[in-house]
């Protein structure tokens, strides 16, 4: 049966799709009474890092005293009751969608932040739904199987500033003024453009976090990387629309901590460093990487394991694994959710982009995840580096029809264990 619907799927134009989930959207949120009606919501997209701002937003507006939900990658929060995504959709189908606004109104709900996938954007599930306030974090190369083109892939984007109030827009990204055009209210942000409403000066970056300043407001965050520094950046943008006051919003900021599966540290007794991160794209490998460098010492060795999603971007994977294979020092190419495509032609394309490793000694491919993990656990001494990418906080991995219980950190810590460390 799924064989057959995935054959029909393929068949149907993607236009005539996309008419049928608009019109589930549109049919479930009258079925639930219209629930976005009498909330404020605030949608979060871009191709990295819209997880992080949307609990970061979440978490300010909490701070500010509203009673808010929220639906992300990794988890669902009504009301401070949290649950794990484990559906693999960033965007829920329509149905789905209105039920959990209709839940979160129920549960006395005043806010809710959603994060906004260009699929569900392009697909209409998001009909029904006005949003106080669209965030865009920034547009990089993704998705290209779906959308075909980057311009088509931006336009998609674009649709959740069509239903919006305000925008927040990174001045930082290529052509921040795209997203602007419409909007009647906004807020920029930068770490770099003196232009922004919002931007971080005085930045001071470091291992154990930041310190920058908006204006007379300080910031200090206990998160590394520059790139947590626009997340909040951007969640401050929407946080400040929505009339959170700035000086609490930096008290929240001060509270904030990573989420579940970026840069997620897992403690372990080999004296190493090792980091659990979602970067499914070139651009999250390369600013991971950057954070990653200046944390290696002399003598400090770098072990990835990682691979490419299937039936996705195809064009994306050589170029993932030059930016793997320049900064790591030992390669381990590995399954993360073939899908339906052939796993061996998803690491030979992966492939084409290695340079200077050897295999056997510095490259190795080990499909089955799990034996992957445990190889790079074994090349590890003390001080030593290693990241696992492309999961997550996932849940499960998908292997043609099968879906499989999986979570990088729990095998991670099952292996370690396994070793006595």
């Amino acid at each position: 049966m799924k064989s057959f619907k995935r054959l029909v799927s393929k068949i149907v134009p993607q236009r005539s799709k996309n008419v049928a989930h608009g019109a589930e959207a549109w049919l479930s949120a009258a079925l639930f009474g219209f629930p976005a009606k009498g909330m404020t919501i605030a949608g979060v997209t871009g191709t990295d890092g819209k997880t992080t701002t949307a609990n970061f937003l979440a978490n300010m507006l909490e701070a500010g005293g509203k009673r808010v939900a929220l639906a992300s990658t990794v988890s669902f929060k009504v009301a401070g009751s949290v649950r794990v995504n484990a559906s693999k959709y960033t965007t829920l189908g329509g149905y789905h969608l209105q039920k959990f606004l209709h839940d979160a109104k129920k549960a006395g709900c005043t806010h809710v932040v959603l994060e906004a996938s260009s699929h569900a954007l392009d697909q209409g599930r998001l009909s029904g739904v006005r949003f106080a306030v669209a965030v865009i974090t920034n547009v990089t190369r993704e998705h290209l199987d779906y959308h075909k083109t980057m311009e088509e892939y931006r336009r998609a984007k674009r649709r959740l500033f069509n239903h919006a109030d305000a925008a927040v827009v990174n001045l930082d990204m290529w052509e921040p003024e795209f997203f602007l055009r419409r909007a009647k209210r906004k807020s920029t942000y930068s770490t770099i453009e003196s232009s922004a409403d919002l931007l971080a000066e005085n930045l001071t970056l470091s291992l154990d976090g930041s310190k920058f300043s908006i204006g007379e407001t300080d910031f200090e965050l206990r998160l590394p990387g520059k790139f947590n520094v626009e997340n909040v950046l951007a969640a401050a943008g929407a946080a400040s629309l929505l009339g959170i006051p700035m000086d609490v919003i930096a008290r929240a900021a001060s509270e904030l901590v990573l989420v579940p599966g970026r840069m997620e540290s897992v403690k372990n007794g080999l004296g190493a460093t090792i980091i659990i991160d979602y970067a499914v794209t070139p651009d999250a490998l390369g600013k991971l990487y950057e954070l990653v460098s200046s944390m290696r010492t002399v003598g400090t060795k770098i072990v990835s394991v990682f691979g490419a999603c299937g039936d996705r971007d195809r064009g994306k994977r050589p170029i993932m694994g030059e930016i793997v294979s320049s900064n790591a020092d030992i390669v381990i190419l590995t399954d993360e959710d073939p899908y339906y495509e052939n796993p061996e032609r998803i690491l030979d394309e992966i492939q084409e982009g290695i340079r200077n490793k050897e295999i056997g000694e510095s490259y190795f491919r080990i499909r089955d995840r799990r034996t992957a993990i445990r190889k790079g656990l074994s090349l590890l001494s003390p001080g030593d580096i290693m990241l696992v990418t492309g999961k997550g906080a996932e849940e499960m991995m998908q292997v043609d029809e099968k879906k499989i219980p999986w979570n990088d950190r729990k095998v991670v810590l099952e292996e370690l264990s396994g070793m006595g460390r």
